[in-house]
């Protein structure tokens, strides 16, 4: 009798599944899925990443909570939000290759609809620190068009929707100090010595 409940449970767990499947389907063949998302595992941990038609709009830390992101893109680029990991495929890809040390730059594109003004042209300059480099607050705030604009600068990296992709944890006091990162600061040296940029 139970092996027959296990059983039932488990055709019901596979329908469930072929169904949500096939409405992910549905819903990108109809144009209604505007968000699609999906958890890519990661040596800091299980990240969740979104892209919209344009590209990549959010890559969310393991302390973030899946619902919290997903409600935020709701609310802030589209209702229309659904979990559709083939639609991240390409995200996917280049993570597991930036990780395993086999990449150095990212090609996916960004779509940057949850910034605006000096926190756009912040991660704009931000974007263009070479893999293994570093720059400082001062000088990605002077990139940005306001170089007394540093601690600007500072709160717009720690707002950074896009994080490994735009690459926030480049970015170090003139002092030589790490500065902050919104995924902590044992996964920004993780992936400063990932680059080779920190001993």
């Amino acid at each position: 009798m139970r092996e027959l409940r296990v059983l039932r449970t488990a055709n019901v767990a596979e329908a469930a599944a072929a169904a949500t499947s096939r409405f992910r389907d549905l819903a990108a063949g109809a144009g209604l899925l505007d968000v699609a998302y999906a958890r890519v595992p990661s040596p800091v941990g299980d990240l969740l990443v979104a892209s919209t038609r344009r590209g990549l709009v959010r890559v969310a830390f393991p302390h973030e909570l899946p619902g919290d992101v997903v409600e935020e893109l709701a609310g802030l680029v589209s209702p229309r939000v659904l979990e559709a990991p083939r639609r991240l495929d390409e995200v996917r890809r280049e993570l597991d290759e930036y990780f395993e040390g086999k990449r150095t730059r990212f090609e996916v594109p960004v779509d940057m609809a949850l910034t605006r003004g000096f926190v756009r042209k912040v991660l704009r300059a931000t974007s263009r620190i070479p893999f293994g480099s570093v720059s400082t607050y001062k000088d990605v705030a002077r990139r940005a068009g306001n170089e007394r604009a540093y601690r600007a600068a500072g709160n717009a990296l720690g707002a950074n929707p896009i994080p490994i992709v735009v690459p926030c944890h480049r970015v170090v006091h003139s002092g030589g100090g790490l500065g902050g990162y919104g995924g902590g600061l044992d996964v920004k040296r993780f992936l400063l010595r990932l680059e080779h940029a920190l001993e």
